[in-house]
């Protein structure tokens, strides 16, 4: 090697040396920037729970004492001044928050090793997902859900949650010609509609996805939701009374096109482009019948795919 270049590569490592994290040196933690607020949430998770089980020789960081460390990053703690209280608590046997009056603004609640949890809300309304802290999915009506006053937490799921708003809540106003409709802790539910119909989803108020043919659908007079869909469903204007439900008289102004697809192979079926775009009217089959998944729309063909078997009318 070329003593000029040996020269040039020491000096590199001795700038790689020097150039370690201050941070990281003052705190003795190459994992731990002492400004905590430098890494995403999630890595600060990881950052206390780690230091935590350290100084416990073992133990888990409560939820409520985490999330109580997540505020005073915000604040302005270091890394060593969460680490002190840390290490006060457990020479203690107990742990109050060192905030005189702090009370949390979320909730924390976890699933260890995958087993259910359950964690008391201050909430009146509903809890709502706000930041996911697993590498388990956190899907509601599925790895948790939610009952008055209560969240509960499974396979693997841990998360942040914030207080959400109830449909009909004082500062909650639904718009003109439409239905709320809500699937509470991931169950089946039907909801009249106060008028003719059809109708489109204008506002989904849960962190489960409201996708039309899997959580939620609609026949004449009524949609459903499950899954723990909550919406808000408008009327779609400009229609015949029942023209988009295949009721008698609708065939001359929307007709539908029912498509399949058998052995759950992709197939296509004519449309009319001057309708404009299609939309799932019916699902037929067991197999959901997913837009952009399972069927979409392509100029002058609708396309179906993995078994959906579905009826599709103009928008």
């Amino acid at each position: 090697m070329a003593p000029s270049f040996r020269l040039a590569a020491l000096a590199v490592l001795a700038v790689l040396v020097l150039a370690l994290p201050c941070a990281a040196r003052a705190s003795g933690k190459a994992y731990a920037p002492e400004d905590l607020r430098r890494l995403a949430v999630p890595d600060r998770v990881r950052v206390l729970d780690r230091e935590y089980a350290e100084l416990s020789g073992g133990g888990r960081l409560p939820d409520d004492q985490l999330e109580f460390y997540l505020d005073q990053i915000d604040a302005g703690w270091t890394f060593s001044e969460i680490r002190q209280d840390m290490a006060e608590s457990l020479r203690a046997g107990h742990w109050r928050p060192a905030a005189p009056g702090w009370q949390a603004r979320e909730v924390i609640c976890s699933s260890i090793d995958h087993r259910p949890a359950e964690c008391r809300t201050p909430f009146r309304g509903p809890a709502v997902l706000s930041e996911q802290l697993s590498a388990a999915d956190c899907i509601e009506g599925r790895t948790w859900g939610q009952r008055r006053g209560l969240i509960w937490v499974d396979r693997g799921c841990r998360g942040r949650f914030r207080e959400g708003r109830w449909a009909g809540s004082p500062d909650w106003q639904a718009p003109p010609r439409s239905v709320v409709c809500e699937s509470r802790e991931g169950k089946r539910r039907r909801c009249p509609l106060p008028f003719a119909g059809p109708v489109r989803l204008a506002e989904q108020l849960s962190n489960a996805d409201c996708i039309e043919g899997r959580t939620w659908s609609q026949s004449p007079g009524e949609v459903w939701v499950t899954r723990g869909c909550r919406a808000v469903f408008v009327e779609i204007m400009g229609r015949g009374r029942g023209a988009d439900f295949g009721l008698p008289g609708s065939a001359a102004d929307r007709p539908a096109v029912t498509c399949a697809s058998e052995d759950e192979r992709r197939r296509s079926c004519a449309w009319n482009p001057r309708l404009g775009p299609p939309y799932l009217l019916e699902q037929l089959s067991r197999a959901p019948c997913v837009e952009g998944r399972s069927w979409g729309w392509e100029g002058d063909r609708i396309w179906v795919d993995r078994g959906c078997r579905g009826r599709f009318a103009a928008r």
